[in-house]
This record gives structure tokens, C-alpha cells and sequence, in this order.
């Protein structure tokens, strides 16, 4: 389960908006509105992947199908180990010697 936001979605979205369409700097914006400039400025920039202007940086869609990959690879890594180890314990079962029980 992710951490819980600093900061609310509306004051992300609001934050966005107003340094885009006004044109002001972010420290301006981000002393303005409370927020620490450096999460105002990663926002910007990863509002603008999302909308197709900056290629530096994967967007918003991507990092999440990266995430659903990684731990998709991370289950799949877990069932081969399991996989494997009952490989060994059958491959031993079958090696064993086998003795008539006893009447």
C-alpha cells in the first residue's frame, strides 16, 4: 500500500494550472501556495510527459504499467523458486529406494 499524499489532488491540480497558464516561476507559486518547490517543479514536468511535451521522462501511464510489470515479474520470480524447489523434492522422491513395507 503506497504512502499517503502530502499533499491533496486538487492542490496538485491547482498548483499545475496556475504555473502553466500564468507563466509565473515555480518557487513563486510554490511559496504562494505552501508547497515545497521541488515537488511543485516535479509535477510540472510530469504534467508536461503526460501531455506529450517533454520525452525526458516516461508519463504518468507508463510508470504505472512499469510498476504492474515489475511486480508481475517479482509473483512470477516467487512461483519459479517455488517451482523449483519441488522439482528437487520430487526428483528426490523418485531417487529414493523404494522398500516393501513390512507385514
Amino acid at each position: 500500500m503506497p504512502a499517503p499524499r502530502k499533499y491533496p489532488d486538487e492542490l496538485r491540480e491547482r498548483a499545475i494550472r496556475e504555473v502553466r497558464t500564468t507563466g509565473r516561476p515555480i518557487a513563486h507559486v510554490a511559496r504562494d501556495l505552501g508547497i515545497h518547490k521541488e515537488a511543485l517543479r516535479n509535477w510540472v514536468r510530469q504534467a508536461e510527459a503526460d501531455a506529450g511535451e517533454r520525452d525526458d521522462r516516461p508519463t504518468s501511464d507508463e510508470l504505472e504499467e512499469l510498476k504492474q510489470l515489475r511486480r508481475e515479474n517479482a509473483e512470477l520470480r516467487r512461483a519459479n523458486e517455488i517451482l523449483k524447489a519441488a522439482s528437487v523434492f520430487f526428483a528426490q522422491e523418485i531417487d529414493r529406494p523404494r522398500t516393501r513395507p513390512s507385514r
